[in-house]
């Protein structure tokens, strides 16, 4: 996209990362440390120095690391450079769960049924359980991707749930605040792409399904969804929007909400891009990373809500250096052979030669699809995963095959 822009782009990268794709593609590129990420990815003087030094005007926060840091955002904009993301205070309010699920309330969101008091000792929060009736799930408040939280279902079991979630919670996020919500057993994973500008325009590029999931961390991610009627579109894009509007965010964004039959609930916002944009830029035709440049430059919207239609459909798999039991696997890259065709995209963030480190997420690629209706979009998956040649680390290639293979599929 930068490119295409005719911007200049500027990366940053740690010891592990000397050789990486990132710092090859990009215009110039600076170091900021060792391969440990908290010594590096994550050490917020060691990027303002970077910024500094490489005199960007911008900074993109890509999807990990610091990405949906407010603290983060409020130092890039307190040496002059522009954040390409949400206000810090937009991703105060939605970053926090609990605020956010106030936010919901307040929105007229759905919101599923629990106990976000801040009195949070143990006996209030088993008095709690016992009155939303059980199963329940012990959640952190700070944090997401399945760290501090604990299935509950039956009231024995509860109290030792609580103090496991806590003490996950302490070590991933450095809080140990925990909320409670009604399980919702056999849900489905729904996110609304959403991206407001400077001048109050708000608007959705409609939804994504990600109910397709591993440890808590989603595998295959397409849009739109086949479990929702137009109805039903229409009404929880809606409810994103509405949220959005009230959390008075800028740039691009995704609200989730569980899936439950006909009914719909908030689960939290993402204050950033997603790893799965792209399957809503192929089905809306729009490049999501270019919305974000002009938002951030102050330009409003290019577009209305009712220039957005959705065409055809879209599914994207995220290519893995993991073993069976999805423990990660890094080495040599002998041979990464990507499949290509009509319909066919890759986003890769590696190529053969390159050397896998163990130091990061595992993620090597993305694979996405996209055809005139979903049943070609599989069968052009089920073709380019037959095509895939990964040799040197595992990968979870297997998977996504028997995944793709799948009758419920």
């Amino acid at each position: 996209t930068c490119r295409e822009l005719g911007i200049k782009s500027i990366a940053v990268y740690s010891e592990a990362d000397e050789r990486a794709m990132h710092r090859r593609l990009a215009d110039e590129a600076y170091p900021i440390g060792p391969a440990p990420a908290a010594e590096s990815y994550l050490d917020i003087g060691r990027l303002v120095e970077a910024i500094e030094r490489s005199g960007a005007e911008a900074v993109h926060p890509g999807y990990g690391f610091l990405s949906e840091s407010a603290r983060f955002a409020r130092a890039v904009e307190s040496v002059g450079a522009v954040w390409v993301g949400p206000a810090p205070e937009a991703m105060d309010a939605v970053g926090y769960k609990v605020r956010a699920k106030e936010l919901a309330r307040r929105a007229d969101v759905p919101t599923i049924p629990g106990y976000d008091g801040e009195e949070d000792g143990e006996e209030r929060l088993a008095e709690e359980a016992r009155r939303i009736g059980f199963p329940v799930l012990v959640k952190a408040s700070a944090g997401g991707g399945g760290r501090g939280m604990r299935a509950v279902t039956h009231e024995n079991e509860f109290i030792e749930a609580v103090r496991g979630a806590r003490r996950e919670a302490e070590a991933a996020f450095g809080d140990a605040s925990v909320f409670l919500e009604k399980l919702v057993e056999a849900p489905r994973h729904i996110e609304v792409q959403v991206i407001g500008d400077q001048h109050g325009h708000v608007i959705h590029l409609f939804e994504r399904e990600c109910s397709i999931q591993r440890r808590h961390q989603k595998v295959v991610e397409e849009a739109p969804s086949p479990a929702l009627d137009p109805a039903l579109r229409e009404s929880i894009c809606e409810a994103a929007v509405r949220f959005a509007r009230e959390a008075c965010y800028t740039n691009a964004g995704t609200v989730e909400f569980l899936l439950d039959g006909d009914d719909f609930y908030f689960l939290e916002m993402n204050a950033r891009l997603q790893v799965e944009h792209p399957v809503t830029e192929l089905v809306t035709g729009l490049d999501l990373v270019h919305l974000q440049l002009a938002v951030a430059a102050g330009e409003p919207l290019p577009l209305a809500q009712d220039d957005v239609t959705l065409r055809g459909s879209a599914i994207e798999m995220r290519i893995y250096a993991e073993d069976e039991a999805g423990m990660p696997s890094g080495g040599l890259l002998e041979t990464f052979s990507v499949p290509e065709g009509a319909g066919v995209r890759n986003d890769a963030g590696f190529e053969a030669g390159d050397e896998v480190p163990l130091n990061y997420d595992a993620m090597l690629a993305k694979l996405i699809v996209s055809a005139p209706d979903r049943p070609t979009a599989v069968r052009r998956l089920r073709r380019a995963l037959t095509d895939y040649e990964i040799l040197g680390p595992s990968s979870n290639l297997p998977l996504l095959r028997r995944i793709a293979a799948h009758p419920a599929f």
